[in-house]
């Protein structure tokens, strides 16, 4: 057997990029529809049916759904048994910068040096990539998450020493009461505790990931999503600063094991909440989660 090949590679993360543009993700869907039910704001509920109404066409007539289409972003589970047969990073590269030159609409120039703010479709370590790797697997999985400028500016992360849940919970709402609308909720809010301050992102980002309505395993970490959810519901932002009970669909929390010193990263993903994900098999398969 070969193992998982470079054209493989290079097809399939172009195409996850592409149709992420295109489409929100199934539980999305049903949480902007559940949300028009349980809304008591008639403006707020206006906007969440122009949403879906928005992403129906956008995936009918296979458009984008917003003009901003972010960078690529690419989280990468690599099984301990999977073989490549040729290089990976640069598969993804040019799977980019293949997809830049044929999609259509054309994509804007969103990919941005930070220290000359020269704009282009290519730069220093673009697409963004993590990997991971997972025991006794023969696959890799890749989540693609483009992150554009709503949800990518108003992430924050903060290092507390020995913080109790209260602390912890009153800064991850403080940094939704700063964020506001201009994540363009309703959004999905991603919470990394402990670890180091790299891996607290880690976390977070990873976190909204996860698709809504899966609550954390652990259960004083669900009640936590729980009591989260309701209170930053509460702050009556509402779906794109319309007012109303709809500013997040989901919060979701992870943590791990650390110092005294614990990081807290929050992160947010738009009502779009991109996602596409696929699974490529040594054997040549090629599944397609989302």
């Amino acid at each position: 057997m070969t193992g998982i090949g470079f054209d493989t590679i290079k097809r399939v993360t172009a195409d996850l990029y592409d149709r992420s543009l295109r489409f929100i993700p199934a539980d999305s869907k049903v949480a902007l529809r559940k949300a028009d039910g349980i809304e008591t704001n008639e403006t707020a509920r206006h906007t969440l049916r122009t949403m879906i109404r928005s992403a129906d066409a956008a995936e009918q007539s296979w458009r984008f759904v917003c003009s901003d289409s972010g960078v690529p972003v690419y989280v990468i589970k690599v099984g301990t048994q999977v073989r490549f047969s040729g290089n990976v990073r640069q598969a993804i590269v040019e799977g980019f910068a293949d997809l830049v030159a044929s999609i259509q609409p054309p994509l804007l120039p969103h990919v941005t040096n930070p220290l000359t703010l020269e704009r282009g479709h290519s730069g220093r370590h673009m697409p963004i990539v993590t990997f991971d790797m997972v025991d006794d697997c023969d696959f890799i999985d890749i989540t693609c998450s483009p992150k554009a400028l709503g949800s990518g500016r108003w992430s924050a992360m903060e290092i507390f020493s020995f913080p109790d849940l209260p602390t912890i919970e009153a800064y991850v709402l403080d940094v939704v009461r700063k964020a506001g609308s201009q994540p363009c909720p309703p959004v999905v809010v991603g919470v990394g505790i402990g670890g180091t301050f790299d891996y607290a992102c880690k976390l977070a980002k990873e976190a909204t990931l996860r698709p809504i309505g899966q609550p954390h395993p652990e259960a004083m970490v669900a009640a936590m999503e729980e009591r989260l959810l309701a209170a930053v519901n509460r702050t009556g932002f509402g779906p794109m600063g319309t007012g109303g009970d709809s500013t997040a669909t989901a919060v979701h929390v992870d943590y791990a094991a650390g110092h005294g010193f614990t990081p807290v990263a929050v992160t947010f993903n738009c009502w779009i909440n991109r996602r596409t994900r696929a699974r490529l098999y040594n054997d040549g398969r090629v599944e397609i989660i989302e």
